[in-house]
């Protein structure tokens, strides 16, 4: 009985970790016919210098600042970008890219509303809601102003086209 009492409580911690991933690996996903078109370079230019993008959420559009992390130049010249992002634990939306960004990971304590960031090097997650994390991401960029942004998500996938 105490070895069955084991084996439940090791399923039961198992499944509670895979629950709380922030990108489940899909093997299918990063692909255009998977939801991800890709602009290329024609409006990035190539300049590092890029601060500012813009965010297309259905009607809705979000100026947005870009870091000035590594992983936020990659991911700047990938753009213009449009992705079809799922939904994950009721506060993000989440796409596996088909390439991998440049990572430095930081146990950021706490998500903001608006926050880009990178989970491990080829998943861009877009939260919507603030919340403690104990989780480390590598920063791309923030929504300056997130009014609407729960509404223009919905419930659901969702396409988001990022740009310059």
């Amino acid at each position: 009985m105490k070895k069955l009492s084991n084996l439940l409580l090791t399923i039961l911690i198992i499944c509670l970790l895979l629950t709380f991933a922030a990108c489940p690996n899909n093997p299918n996903t990063g692909n255009p016919a998977d939801g991800e078109q890709n602009g290329g370079d024609s409006q990035s230019g190539g300049s590092d210098e890029v601060t500012s993008m813009k965010i297309t959420i259905g009607n809705s559009e979000f100026s947005a600042t870009l870091y000035e992390t590594e992983a936020a130049k990659a991911f700047a010249k990938l753009l213009p970008l449009t992705l079809n992002m799922s939904e994950l634990n009721g506060n993000e939306k989440y796409h596996n890219l088909s390439t991998t960004l440049p990572t430095k990971t930081e146990s950021v304590g706490r998500i903001n509303a608006g926050d880009v960031m990178l989970w491990q090097s080829n998943c861009i997650v877009l939260f919507y809601e603030s919340f403690a994390t104990s989780y480390s991401y590598t920063k791309i960029g923030k929504i300056d102003d997130v009014t609407g942004l729960v509404q223009a998500v919905g419930r659901g996938s969702v396409t988001v086209t990022f740009s310059l």
